[in-house]
């Protein structure tokens, strides 16, 4: 592969970094090189604005060769182009571009040079380690540290050696530096193998009198160097008064492979103090393959509070069904916190063999920990419906309660009848309340709605009329098919308590569906309280769900031709505008017709127009066929605002005022029709005063209201 094609596939796949603001060209077709490069160095040689320049000199980083060097490397001193020109030289293979920027090191100066020097770390570039050296002394501390860095970037024996010698002699300034670059000297010969020269060069740093940076960092290095043997001066960090130090600890321990260092942990553990514990501890529970789980249950059984408490946390992490036994006695003690986040990670405590121990446990429990068991079987969802049904005899109403609860969670469609039967016929009054939440939670979470929905409603029909109730809420919430028809019969019913239990939740009912059954219980309801309740959901069904619109409409106009009162109707109108319709316009201008809801009916085909008015529909004539009769109208004057701050909006309103005495706005935003907003964040008004069949009269409407000008009396 050529070079340029090379470099020209590292830019494409990110391998070469362009600075901010370069384009790569991986999205042009790839161009002979030579033709190109000629082309880029006329650019380069001619009279060119500078931002051209620098434009060729990214070009250059893909397209020139060594030929290219001589006019870069005229451009290093030139403080618009240096760095641009130095782009393309990191970039070009070879000695020369070297060579170039060698002799640039040894006379530009300031942050010119400090950019040379960066560019011959990147390059890796051996021969200027003589220079690097003696720039190791220069005045200027940018230039010094640019040196230090680079060196620790080529990482031969010289510069390192060179560096090493230098670590306890420069500045206190320039130490930071020298140890930067010790380290990444040091991290090359980690990543070459050079393990012990590698750990001899961290243990330097890590020594010096440097920043606590350089340290952590240093520190880091030494311990992965020496791989296992690196467990012990892991182990002393992790002791440090130094903060940082112990973080950085923690932090490798995670990612220390092998298991010598979780035993190292386990030991340490024992030795560290109750703040320290806690940490190790969180430390241990991130390497869960390898974790010396024994270690943190003798923390969870004699640990300080504090310890005690992030073992037992951690168990959710790395604990087993080993655990259960201690944490049932943790979760059934004395220490309220310690009990709470016990339970806590017994609902969660990972393996797979947890639930089978449970449900075991659960024949042979201690006394008190019946209930715990039955609540984690509840909580996990433990397939142990025998072992909790024999709870349900216990003469504990806890017990009874827990494993009534547990069934909720657990049972199948199948066994769906434990549950019914302890509601229907339940052995101890105590008990109803919580098998009626049970059979809910079990009903609510049944895959096959419908099956359930069926065990339900056979249960209604042996069921006392009391627990009747309770079956039919659980069917409405059930939903379907099965349940809507038993909640419909329920509201025909002639059993009172049905009656009123069925309408109640019919009139609830959270699909399209229930409209039929609603609307026969609105004409034919055993009592007017009944009827209100149907025609109130109808309206509310044609209210929230979605449908076509024709739907929509035609049962808005069945409700309000079947609806025997004045406020129902206004129901329908505000549905309507909701939902404004071309259909719904119709009928509310024949709505206006009805004296009851006439002002409403007006008011609701006004705001249905307005909103329809910009589809091409033409509403005036929809609302003079619905009676709404012309006027001879005359704005004398319109203002629009808030307190003192009024803007004269007349012209504007009597340009849209016609022969009826509703006024369309072009826009429904009154800021937006008048032109802008002459009192940001204030609440308006628009104020009309007109004459009407020769009578005055005035109006005021709040913002964004339909105008509708009443007939002045």
């Amino acid at each position: 592969m050529k070079s340029s094609s090379l470099r020209l596939f590292l830019l494409m796949t990110g391998l070469m970094v362009l600075p901010s603001g370069v384009l790569p060209l991986s999205a042009q077709q790839p161009k002979d090189s030579a033709v190109e490069e000629k082309r880029l160095l006329q650019v380069l040689r001619s009279d060119a604005p500078a931002a051209q320049k620098a434009i060729t000199c990214k070009e250059l980083a893909i397209h020139g060769s060594g030929a290219a060097v001589p006019d870069l490397a005229k451009l290093l001193p030139n403080p618009q182009l240096s760095s641009w020109s130095r782009i393309a030289l990191e970039a070009i293979p070879g000695e020369q571009s070297d060579a170039a920027l060698r002799q640039a090191a040894e006379s530009l100066r300031g942050q010119l040079l400090v950019g040379v020097i960066n560019s011959i770390g990147v390059r890796r570039d051996k021969k200027a380690v003589p220079i690097l050296i003696a720039r190791l002394q220069d005045g200027d501390l940018e230039v010094a540290a640019a040196a230090a860095v680079a060196m620790g970037r080529i990482a031969d024996d010289e510069a390192t050696l060179a560096l090493q010698k230098a670590l306890p002699m420069v500045s206190a300034e320039l130490k930071s530096s020298v140890a930067e670059a010790c380290v990444l000297a040091a991290e090359y010969r980690l990543l070459n193998g050079q393990k012990q020269k590698a750990a001899e060069v961290y243990d330097q740093v890590r020594n010096a009198d440097v920043p606590i940076q350089r340290i952590v960092e240093a520190t880091r290095g030494a311990i992965l160097a020496r791989d296992q043997e690196g467990v012990p001066l892991l182990i002393q960090t992790l002791r440090s008064k130094e903060k940082k130090l112990r973080q950085l600890a923690l932090a490798t321990v995670r990612e220390f492979p092998g298991d010598r260092i979780d035993t190292a942990l386990a030991a340490e553990l024992n030795e560290a103090s109750p703040e320290r514990a806690v940490f190790i501890i969180q430390a241990m529970a991130d390497r869960p393959q390898t974790v010396v789980l024994p270690a943190i249950l003798s923390a969870v059984r004699e640990g300080k509070p504090m310890v005690q408490a992030a073992a037992i946390d951690s168990l959710r992490r790395v604990g087993d069904e080993s655990c259960l036994p201690i944490l049932l006695t943790v979760a059934t003690g004395d220490n309220t916190e310690l009990k709470e986040i016990a339970k806590s990670t017994l609902a969660e405590l990972p393996g797979e063999g947890v639930n089978q121990r449970i449900a075991m446990m659960l024949s042979s429990a201690k006394a008190g920990e019946n209930a715990l068991l039955l609540h984690l079987i509840a909580q996990r969802r433990v397939d142990a419906v025998p072992q909790v049904v024999q709870a349900l005899s216990s003469a504990d109403s806890t017990i009874r309660h827990a494993a009534l609860v547990a069934l909720g969670q657990t049972v199948s469609l199948d066994r769906l009848s434990l549950l019914l039967e302890a509601v229907v016929q339940p052995g101890n009054s105590a008990d109803s309340e919580v098998a009626s939440r049970a059979l809910r939670a079990a009903s609510v979470r049944m895959p096959d709605r419908e099956a359930c929905a069926k065990q339900l409603a056979m249960a209604m029909k042996k069921a006392a009329p009391a627990k009747r109730t309770t079956l039919l809420e659980i069917l409405a919430e059930v939903g379907g098919d099965t349940a809507l028809a038993e909640v419909s019969a329920a509201a025909m019913s002639a059993d009172l308590q049905l009656q009123d239990d069925g309408s109640r939740l019919l009139g609830k009912w959270n699909s399209v569906e229930a409209a039929p059954s609603l609307m026969r219980l609105a004409l034919s309801g055993a009592s007017s309280k009944y009827r209100v309740r149907g025609m109130r959901g109808y309206i509310g069904v044609a209210r929230k769900f979605p449908m076509p619109e024709s739907q929509r409409v035609e049962m808005c106009q069945q409700a309000f031709e079947k609806a025997s009162r004045t406020d129902e109707q206004k129901l329908v109108l505000e549905v309507l505008k909701i939902h404004p319709s071309l259909e719904g316009l119709s009928l509310a201008v024949q709505a206006q017709k009805v004296p009851a809801v006439k002002a409403d009916a007006t008011v609701a085909a006004s705001m249905i127009a307005q909103k329809l008015g910009g589809k091409g529909v033409d509403v005036a004539a929809i609302i003079a066929a619905g009676g709404m009769k012309p006027v001879t109208l005359k704005i004398i004057s319109a203002a629009y605002g808030a307190g003192n701050v009024k803007k004269d909006v007349t012209a504007v309103i009597t340009k849209h005022a016609g022969n009826l005495p509703w006024v369309k706005l072009p826009d429904n935003s009154y800021n937006a029709s008048f032109g802008g907003d002459p009192v940001p964040g204030k609440v308006k008004q628009l104020s009309i005063r007109y004459v009407m069949n020769g009578k005055q009269g005035e109006a005021s409407f709040g913002e964004n209201s339909p105008i509708l000008l009443p007939q002045p009396k």
